[in-house]
């Protein structure tokens, strides 16, 4: 639960950024300080893409005070317009003619450059100048999700700036009092979970105009998800229901006018609904691959992992760990053991999948029996596996450390380990794996016994309790 204290502290960041003034200018432009003359031209983004081995003398933190934030250009007569603005200190280096400034929409995929050249003066004359540079000619639409890159004229290689960056929306209140676009229509909505319905109503849009409402799962774009509707302007009703198959984080509301070109109003409110992002993972046993397709672009950390029966915590398989910024993480070879597990992990926490929990797929077992001096140990398994065993001692909860040799072993046959005085103990383990695959569950029998540990007779002869045949057997799976 999060206490009282936090949550009075969110509602005020949230009326803090909803609040925010964004500056206001009335023509847009380029700015240098320090009496350096600059001017600016479009730029198609291509001429610059080869970069260049950067000189010694040109730090690559150079670009590292650029801040880009928002404006608002609001001529009298004419509806106010959102612009990009890019501001910082530039430390002048004789390498340096001008900067290329670069904006992608990852929402339209559209992009728009512009080349800042200074003057070409003598070189040395320049070299060291701190100039301040502002530049504020870039239109962006409300809610945008941007994309902005900062290089170096030339384009020297890791001399460069990159940032994703969001417009303010319509929550904003000088936004949405100033746009066109916001006060074009708004919006609310009411989430039936039962019956997976998005129920949409829409104010303050032109009465003689139709509004479009459809759902979509934003990636680069918004792609359709296949509801849509159209709310008729002249209609007194003003509300839609789409049906909707899983409340995902990326499952955004969009609504604009049926005009060409309209803006559109966007809303993204399921963002903490992240459980059904790690339900589609995939096993395939002809290829013996595992594979999970996140629905949603998500920043994660995947890894395979052991759970552990005493108490539930799934240790992470060694050498498992893969980022998720592309649309599919695998692992080839898996062990089809039910206590293989993926584990999902991002900023707002870890979720543990177990696609093998069910018993869909065979599993293998590992028993063992003690015989004097002696530890025999077994694996039965349903499908032809080769494993590997050793006597381990079990140092914390899910580290084990060998004390003696590797075993192979097939399914079928067995293997036996000696065992000596000093191998025995309630820390000590018989641990087993499939060596078939490239991922496999460590399997652990532990607090092994052997025939002359712990038995004393009475004359107190330990050499006696070696002969002892023990009758007990464990068996793990």
């Amino acid at each position: 639960m999060i206490s009282i204290h936090v949550q009075i502290l969110l509602v005020i960041l949230f009326w803090a950024l909803d609040c925010q003034i964004i500056p206001r200018i009335e023509e847009c432009g380029l700015s240098c300080s320090q009496g350096i003359h600059c001017k600016s031209k479009p730029s198609g983004g291509i001429f610059n893409n080869f970069c260049h081995d950067a000189p010694k003398s040109l730090s690559s933190m150079v670009l590292k005070s650029m801040k880009i934030s928002t404006v608002m250009k609001c001529v009298q007569g004419s509806p106010c317009s959102l612009h990009l603005n890019i501001k910082g200190t530039l430390n002048l280096d004789e390498n340096i003619r001008g900067l290329e400034i670069c904006s992608l929409s990852l929402d339209t995929q559209q992009s728009q450059c512009t080349n800042v050249r200074f003057a070409r003066k003598k070189s040395k004359m320049l070299n060291g100048k701190k100039v301040q540079v502002q530049f504020n000619c870039i239109e962006v639409n409300v809610a945008q999700h941007i994309y902005v890159t900062i290089k170096t004229v030339p384009n020297y290689c890791e001399v460069k700036l990159s940032q994703e960056y969001y417009v303010e929306d319509c929550r904003n209140s000088d936004v949405g009092k100033h746009i066109s676009a916001c006060s074009a229509g708004k919006f609310d909505y009411n989430v039936d979970r039962a019956r997976k319905i998005i129920s949409v109503n829409v104010s303050n849009f032109p009465r003689d105009q139709d509004y479009y409402v459809r759902l979509c799962h934003k990636w680069f774009t918004c792609e359709d998800v296949g509801s849509f509707a159209v709310i008729k302007g002249k209609e007194s009703l003003k509300s839609v229901s789409l049906k909707y198959s899983q409340l995902l984080p990326c499952l955004c509301i969009e609504a604009w006018l049926a005009i060409p070109d309209a803006r559109r109003i966007q809303l993204c409110p399921f963002e903490n609904d992240t459980k059904a992002l790690w339900d589609n993972i995939v096993y395939s046993p002809a290829t013996q691959t595992l594979a999970w397709e996140p629905a949603c672009p998500v920043l994660v950390m995947v890894n395979l992992c052991r759970l552990m029966k005493s108490n539930d915590h799934c240790e992470d398989i060694q050498n498992s760990s893969k980022n998720s910024p592309e649309k599919q993480v695998k692992y080839s070879r898996v062990d089809t053991h039910p206590r293989l597990c993926m584990k999902f992990t991002t900023k707002k926490g870890s979720w543990v999948k177990c696609p093998f929990a069910h018993g869909e797929f065979p599993a293998w077992k590992m028993r063992t029996a003690a015989v004097a001096e002696q530890i025999q140990v077994f694996f039965t398994s349903q499908t032809k596996a080769q494993f590997s065993v050793l006597v381990c001692n079990r140092t914390q909860l899910a580290s084990c450390e060998s004390v003696g040799m590797h075993h192979s072993v097939s399914v079928g046959d067995s293997v036996s380990i000696t065992m000596s005085r000093e191998m025995c103990g309630s820390t000590i383990c018989i641990q087993g794996w499939r060596t078939d695959v490239d991922y496999s569950v460590p399997l652990q029998i532990c607090d092994i016994h052997c025939g002359f540990c712990g038995q004393t007779y009475s004359d107190g002869n330990p050499a006696k309790a070696m002969t002892h045949r023990m009758k007990s057997v464990h068996s793990v799976h």
